[in-house]
């Protein structure tokens, strides 16, 4: 299993365009073979972070389903939201894999 750690930089006027664009992306890595583990936003105060976590099963499997960006006219329409409210600033992918206990 491979997941993906996403840091997002926000704008924080533009949070309602934001989560619109993470309840789509959640529904599309669902329908597209992934495990979504749920956004993370602000919750108190001023803050411009949010985090995402998904899973694959494989890096292959991320693969083919990253293939579809820019190409399947559902993930343009998804990432549309993220263009035209500019509700993401900035953005950084990290890919970890899970150390479970063995006990």
């Amino acid at each position: 299993m491979i997941t993906c750690v996403v840091h997002y930089t926000i704008d924080p006027a533009q949070i309602d365009a934001f989560e619109r664009f993470a309840l789509t992306w959640m529904r599309l890595v669902a329908r597209h073979g992934g495990v979504h583990h749920g956004y993370f936003l602000p919750a108190e105060g001023a803050s411009d972070r949010a985090e995402a976590l998904f899973s694959f099963s494989s890096l292959a499997a991320y693969e083919q389903y990253r293939a579809r960006f820019g190409v399947d006219p559902e993930f343009v329409a998804a990432d549309r939201i993220r263009e035209e409210s500019g509700c993401v600033l900035r953005y950084e992918r990290t890919f970890m894999r899970p150390l479970l206990p063995t006990d």
